[in-house]
């Protein structure tokens, strides 16, 4: 049986908000479809596409930008790339004038409302998050496709097992925390350092090293921005945006020019409990405003979580004197393990275990990589993950509107808290005397995973999203 080779790159993606499994997946859904589309030499004979939404990306696909970011992919734009502030003006341009141009090479009739299908009611059995795409040919021949966003921006196309990138040989392969912690044990080495060690397999220490700062560089700046940006959130609710008066109510008088200069004057501001904790809230306040804005997030390890481990990170940079590339990478390399590991025992999508398998996920590889920076064992690293993740079981997804909104952006803060205070227990006790192993809280996060409600998985169609009266726009 094959095994599930996960890199440091695969948990944490750059991509556009505001959902890693609604946004970020079928986007890339999208490109893959175009990619087949010219590998079968067919994509200047394209004349119509039709796009089939199913389940959980049909019922919450608007308020999670599902729709834009398939016209997106389509077009042939890179959520790495694609100049965020442009979103809008090219999705408005292929409504009005009907055209939609084919990864910029072939111009195709397209109307919104009858090409792009969402099936309310319908699902695929293997996963909630599907969809179709059916490429008409001049020919009278038909390419159609089916892929499934499984949560964190993976994609798997039907009829194909898993991940399609190529297996290395792994110097410490792992599946389970136990394995983990058995190569840690047996080697000496720290959990980052395992993750290190693998990711050679597939480049070079100076190629991973660059890659991780490449991402920390985008949580910086999504983490700047928006405690800079003030406003409104899109999509109806009217949702205001507090990171920014938070900022600068916390910095008072306080000075600065840049991102350097930003955290001298936090730090100037003391160190108390109180202040540290609203300041933690903040950074992630504005990295998830960002993300519900159609902003340019990092995948930790989802987009409606993106704002726990920056957050996190920002309070290690800042107050616990982490601000090193070194450091950085090490909470990055760490964080990224214990992602995987919940990714293959359990699930990093809420469409299929709830909000435990974002914002759980998220907080438990919070928690592990500062329990490591901050000088704990291997086994107060799984610890601390364990600890994060066992106070967020069976946490639901009931997102009001389909919206990335509410509760999602304030249940990031939390998150980033409970991962904070779970380092600490860690730090405080000893592993030895733990009476749950971060193994057997994976087992039970996918076991509360399959008992669940499907109505409180990312539809829409309970919890919060039932209970409180709105009124949004027509789509």
């Amino acid at each position: 049986m094959q095994r599930e080779q996960i890199s440091v790159f695969d948990i944490f993606k750059i991509g556009v908000g505001p959902s890693s499994s609604h946004t970020l997946g079928p986007w890339r859904a999208a490109q893959q479809f175009i990619a087949t589309l010219r590998e079968k030499d067919a994509l200047a004979e394209v004349d119509q596409i039709k796009i089939l939404l199913y389940g959980s990306l049909a019922k919450t696909g608007v308020g999670h930008g599902t729709d834009i970011a398939i016209l997106l992919g389509l077009y042939g734009a890179d959520p790495v790339t694609f100049d965020v502030n442009a979103i809008d003006a090219t999705i408005e341009e292929i409504k009005t004038y009907g055209q939609l141009s084919l990864n910029g090479e072939q111009n195709i009739s397209f109307n919104y409302s009858e090409d792009l299908v969402f099936l309310f009611l319908e699902s695929l059995p293997f996963h909630p998050n599907a969809v179709t795409f059916q490429a008409f040919l001049s020919t009278g021949k038909a390419i159609s496709e089916t892929y499934y966003s499984i949560g964190g921006g993976f994609v798997v196309k039907e009829g194909e097992q898993g991940s399609d990138k190529e297996q290395v040989d792994l110097p410490f392969p792992v599946e389970k925390a136990s394995e983990l912690l058995h190569w840690c044990l047996s080697t000496g080495l720290k959990v980052s350092e395992v993750v290190m060690e693998n990711e050679l397999a597939w480049r070079s220490e100076i190629e991973t090293r660059k890659g991780i700062m490449q991402h920390f560089y985008v949580m910086r700046d999504c983490t700047y921005r928006g405690c800079h940006t003030s406003g409104f959130l899109p999509g109806g609710l009217n949702v205001g945006r507090r990171a920014a008066a938070l900022n600068k109510r916390l910095i008072g008088n306080n000075t600065y020019t840049n991102y350097e200069s930003w955290i001298e004057a936090i730090r100037h501001g003391g160190n108390s409990f109180n202040y540290i904790l609203d300041w933690v809230s903040c950074f992630a306040l504005a990295v998830n405003e960002e993300n519900a804005s159609f902003g340019r997030v990092v995948t930790a390890p989802t987009n409606g979580a993106a704002g726990v481990i920056p957050a996190v990170l920002q309070y290690y940079v800042v107050f616990c004197d982490g601000f090193s590339d070194e450091k950085i990478t090490q909470f990055i390399a760490c964080a990224s393990e214990i992602g995987s590991i919940f990714k293959k025992g359990a699930t990093i999508s809420a469409a299929m275990g709830g909000c435990q398998a974002e914002i759980g996920v998220s907080s438990a590889m919070a928690a592990a990589a500062l329990t490591e920076c901050l000088g704990g064992s291997q086994r107060q690293v799984l610890m601390a993950a364990e600890i994060a993740m066992e106070h967020h079981l069976g946490l639901t997804c009931d997102p009001i509107g389909g919206l990335v909104q509410i509760p999602c952006i304030e249940r990031n803060t939390m998150g980033a808290i409970k991962a904070i205070t779970a380092s600490q227990l860690a730090l405080q006790s000893n592993p030895d005397k733990a009476k749950v192993s971060l193994d057997a809280v994976v087992n039970t996060m996918w076991e509360t995973a399959l008992d669940m409600n499907s109505k409180y998985k990312e539809t829409s169609d309970g919890g919060l999203a039932t209970n409180i009266p709105i009124s949004l726009p027509e789509c």
